[in-house]
């Protein structure tokens, strides 16, 4: 095994992982749905080594991963209260918000994109990270870019090498390499699916009647 590759259960782990971001490093990490590749939003040159690692066109946005629903008004706009955020339907969970980025964002930080994702995984490694380290992580897929997504650290071994530290989680409890379900939510009162992931139909049953949204290019 290679001597990156640490088990999640190890001792300090969190602070080792803190240490390293905060040094422009690059992590895989396990979530609640696939293996994630992550680096601080803050970190230009961590968010770009993770573009170079997955050879990911600079074109295509990242996600960031937060520890709070509060966090989700530090870095974007978002269309709902934040007692509809805070039920525990849509976060912690296998799901990716989209709202207007706020400013305080850094402007290398996809810059064609008005937009911003926020996901709050429902790993207890995940939140507790990103509520250690008090900002954003980048987050995206641990694969080559248009590859399947991986469930467990074996099946994107072959970017270890490129990788400061991979935590190995084991086989993902979701097993399932759709990944989380993304929706847009810029727009007040609607909502639009842009990936179909885990757990979508349990999502948009939330959105329609507990927060009375409608579905916005819904085909009826």
């Amino acid at each position: 095994m290679s001597t990156n590759v640490v088990s999640i259960n190890d001792n300090n782990l969190i602070d080792d992982c803190i240490s390293i971001l905060k040094q422009d490093g690059v992590l895989a990490v396990p979530t609640d749905t696939i293996y994630g590749l992550a680096a601080l939003v803050n970190s230009e040159k961590g968010f770009r080594r993770i573009y170079e690692i997955k050879g990911r066109s600079f074109t295509k946005p990242l996600a960031i991963s937060i520890g709070t629903i509060d966090d989700l008004f530090i870095w974007s706009k978002p269309t709902l209260t934040k007692e509809q955020l805070s039920t525990g339907d849509l976060l912690p969970g296998p799901v990716t918000l989209m709202f207007e980025r706020q400013s305080i964002l850094p402007s290398y930080f996809n810059p064609d994109a008005n937009q911003v994702a926020l996901r709050i995984p429902n790993c207890q490694f995940m939140i507790e990270l990103a509520q250690r380290l008090q900002e954003p992580i980048a987050l995206t897929s641990a694969n080559i870019s248009n590859e399947p997504s991986a469930v467990c650290i074996q099946e994107f071994e072959a970017l270890w090498p490129q990788i400061d530290l991979v935590i190995d989680g084991g086989l993902l409890t979701s097993n399932d390499r759709c990944g989380s379900t993304i929706v847009d939510l810029s727009e007040k009162g609607y909502f639009n699916i842009q990936r179909q992931g885990i757990d979508c139909e349990r999502i948009v049953k939330y959105l329609k009647e507990h927060c009375q949204l409608k579905e916005k290019n819904a085909v009826f």
